[in-house]
């Protein structure tokens, strides 16, 4: 039986069959069909800012268009953070970041973005600074949803800004000077030839000479045997915690699960050999 710490037990789940089903959330749904390309017109409520974030779903254009359960957990807790900071579990992790930030707006990268709901959620709860990414194909889709949402965006202080960006190629030097404070991503584990791109790319944030104290969030809703590789790997790097288990849905064995990667601290030499003199 595998822990947490390995991205769950040991059947493997279609991931296919575990895309959230819409039907079963507060998202409201409109399908739209044009060019006859088919669209789906969400509606996010976020209970802590009283307002609706609008997202446009492509199912027919692959999976980085369609939102994945992860993405809603990681929604629902930044929302719960900005009403109950007290008893969430992002708030020690946000508030160390912003206890050593040069600036009161925290950076966000948000890798994988997809839909993008997780990263401009981020922004408009947070009031902060979000740079969403994901492939350069989905970035017009990202675009788009980004400038639906502006006018909650600019209401709540939080602005959010869209690139591209390849996993495992050599990061954009503008996305390095950032200077991000924090990296979020939902449901990016799924696809094993995958895990060492998405590790180099972490690698070259969290261990490239940037902000030492940058940490990443990532919601997994673990679906392979095979997905435990990524967290050996990950963990030879990075230390990883457990920071939220949501409980399993009906009708299923496993939850959504939040974590957090920070690089490793280095060990102080020990003082006093038993070799000196």
């Amino acid at each position: 039986m595998s822990s947490d710490l390995d991205g769950g037990d040991d059947d493997d789940i279609s991931p296919i069959s575990l895309i959230l089903p819409l039907e079963e959330t507060d998202i409201n749904k409109l399908s739209l069909r044009r060019n006859a390309v088919a669209s789906e017109l969400l509606h996010h409520f976020i209970p802590s800012i009283n307002s609706n974030l609008s997202i446009r779903q492509l199912p027919s254009q692959g999976l980085s268009f369609q939102l994945w359960p992860a993405a809603t957990t990681l929604v629902n807790l930044l929302d719960d953070h900005r009403s109950h900071p007290q008893t969430n579990p992002l708030t020690p992790t946000l508030t160390a970041l912003r206890q050593i930030s040069e600036s009161p707006t925290l950076k966000i990268l948000e890798i994988g973005s997809g839909t993008g709901l997780v990263g401009i959620a981020a922004a408009a709860t947070l009031g902060a600074k979000v740079t969403i990414t994901d492939l350069s194909h989905v970035i017009s889709n990202l675009q788009l949803n980004v400038e639906a949402n502006a006018g909650i965006l600019a209401a709540n202080g939080g602005c959010v800004q869209v690139a591209p960006l390849h996993w495992g190629e050599a990061i954009d030097a503008e996305l390095i000077e950032q200077d991000f404070d924090l990296i979020l991503a939902s449901d990016v584990v799924y696809h094993d030839h995958l895990y060492d791109p998405l590790i180099q790319t972490l690698k070259g944030f969290l261990l490239g000479g940037g902000n030492p104290k940058m940490v990443f969030l990532m919601a997994h809703l673990r679906r392979w045997k095979k997905d435990s590789t990524f967290f050996r790997k990950a963990r030879k790097l990075f230390e990883v915690e457990v920071l939220h288990k949501d409980p399993p849905p009906p009708g299923s064995r496993i939850g959504v699960v939040v974590y957090r990667f920070a690089a490793k601290q280095s060990k102080k030499p020990a003082t006093g050999s038993a070799n000196q003199g």
